[in-house]
């Protein structure tokens, strides 16, 4: 830590405050190189998490800056008014469910200190039990959003790769999984911010293409290892964030792709919640005559009755995660 930090922290939290504890502490345990800063920016929350990051690394001596909006304003909306504030060179947006190993954001940054054309670089994501997470994506396409990934990784490693896929040295890639990003602040600067209309998915794939239209590249760093104990935030609310998710995708949809395209996602999302609420309300009917219907099939036929509803009302952003 010290007074001119190179590196500037930003750790979005809502809700989460044993987590953020976590990660906080894992900074202050595995930096090393780098003088920091460090920016929580608490959406909204009401579980403590503002004191509880007061009282157990109080400022000035852990250089602690706190955001406190008042509501959620999601990932876009709470990390841009901090990285409008810092002068550091480099910028590292986390998730409070992250948990740095030893050197991972020394290994990232060096990467960068030797990587000119480098906008932004991610590394590997962990499991708790150590088991790699997919921590890279293809910029999405038809085939990506109406067909299923995973078959697509196993059928294509080259081009779309997952967490099967070992890599012993940086690689550039389309995009990264926003848990962990380092992202150059001239960059930003020339580029932009996150586009605020995503509120809590697809912003960083849009951010990565963004900087890639602009000349610079995006990387995958597997040498920093970060453990990410996925979901924490957005799984309170496991089927608004799923209309958040489906919501993000079109917008995404409308910014980068032709009419033509976007015509073919709607019909094909709205086909693909009809099957799914079809292949799970008809077991869930024969388990309520015959049986008791298992959680499981009653949660998926839920989720999917609802998204066709939510297409066929119009797909309204107040039935995702920023609404009520």
């Amino acid at each position: 830590m010290g007074a001119n930090p190179a590196v500037s922290f930003i750790i979005l939290n809502w809700n989460t405050k044993d987590l953020l504890l976590g990660c906080i502490g894992s900074i202050g345990k595995t930096v090393r190189n780098y003088p920091y800063e460090i920016w929580v920016v608490d959406n909204g929350s009401v579980d403590g998490s503002v004191n509880a990051v007061k009282e157990t690394f109080p400022s000035p001596a852990h250089n602690i800056r706190i955001i406190e909006n008042r509501r959620n304003a999601g990932f876009a909306g709470a990390m841009n008014p901090a990285m409008r504030l810092i002068e550091s060179r480099y910028a590292v947006l986390l998730n409070s469910d992250v948990v740095l190993c030893d050197g991972a954001i020394d290994a990232m940054a060096d990467f960068m200190e030797q990587t000119p054309d480098a906008a932004l670089c991610s590394g590997q994501l962990l499991n708790a039990d150590g088991t790699p997470q997919n921590s890279i994506a293809p910029f999405p396409s038809l085939l990506t959003e109406l067909t299923n990934k995973s078959v697509l990784r196993r059928l294509a490693p080259s081009k779309y790769p997952g967490k099967e896929t070992v890599f012993a040295s940086p690689v550039p890639v389309d995009s990264v999984i926003g848990a962990c990003m380092m992202v150059r602040k001239s960059a930003m600067d020339a580029v932009g911010l996150l586009d605020e209309d995503y509120f809590f998915f697809f912003e960083e794939t849009d951010w990565c293409l963004r900087f890639q239209k602009n000349g610079f590249k995006v990387y995958h760093v597997p040498q920093a290892r970060i453990y990410h104990l996925q979901g924490q935030s957005a799984g309170k609310v496991p089927v608004r964030s799923r209309i958040e998710y489906w919501r993000a995708r079109y917008i995404y949809a409308r910014k980068h792709w032709s009419i033509t395209a976007r015509i073919v996602l709607t019909a094909g999302l709205l086909v693909k919640a009809a099957v799914g609420l079809a292949l799970n309300i008809v077991p869930w009917l024969f388990a309520l005559v015959y049986l008791r219907p298992s959680q499981k099939r009653t949660n998926k036929a839920q989720l999917y009755g609802t998204l066709l509803v939510w297409h066929l009302l119009g797909r309204p952003a107040s039935w995702g995660m920023s609404g009520k």
